[in-house]
């Protein structure tokens, strides 16, 4: 019987070969998710009278728990609570966002497909801020890429937070930064997917 991989001492370039272990579709497939996920629950949430938006809306949430797990399963050998601190803050925004909207049309809570967003927003963040880092440190993506998603996603919660807190509209203009890094990151991925340190140093033209 083999002993047991003792994780804490893997060597060093360990994390960056589990990303070399990942299907590439799964890499291409999450920037795909964060991309899909502005119409998705944009549309979704502008017609939840109507069953093609309350579908799109759950499809939304399956989306982000699914990219969820991408990350997890990226950063998991790099730096384990980052990776599990992403798959619970993605699922949460599923689970607010769809719970949200089926509580509004469905039994009539005031406010609840609001609020849901807002809280979502906020879990989105305080996932993706340390994620971010990660990607970042790792240089499995530039790092001034990581370093404006860390900004935009800050922006984002301090938006969602001054909302809950002040019933003002004022998350759609924090949002602008995180919104733009969201569009970008995820061309960035779906062309590129997570490149490893030893891609970025020996690419002649870094990106």
């Amino acid at each position: 019987m083999s002993a047991p991989v003792d994780h804490a001492t893997r060597h060093p370039d360990a994390d960056d070969a589990d990303i070399a272990d990942m299907a590439s579709w799964e890499g291409r497939a999450f920037g795909a998710i964060v991309l899909a996920a502005f119409l998705l629950y944009g549309i979704g949430s502008a017609a939840t009278d109507r069953p093609i938006g309350i579908t799109l809306v759950v499809v939304n949430s399956i989306a982000v728990a699914c990219a969820g797990w991408i990350g997890f399963r990226l950063v998991r050998w790099a730096e384990h609570g980052v990776g599990v601190g992403y798959l619970v803050a993605r699922v949460a925004e599923a689970v607010l966002l769809a719970g949200g909207i089926f509580l509004a049309e469905f039994a009539d809570v005031a406010d609840a497909d609001n609020n849901g967003y807002l809280i979502a927003m906020i879990a989105l963040a305080v996932g993706s801020i340390p994620f971010c880092r990660t990607l970042g440190r790792r240089r499995w993506i530039p790092r001034p890429l990581a370093t404006w998603g860390v900004y935009g996603y800050a922006a984002l919660a301090v938006g969602a937070l001054l909302e809950l807190l002040t019933d003002r509209p004022l998350t759609v203009l924090f949002a602008v930064p995180g919104g733009l890094f969201e569009l970008v990151f995820g061309l960035y991925v779906v062309r590129y997917g997570f490149r490893r340190p030893t891609e970025l140093e020996s690419d002649p033209n870094p990106r």
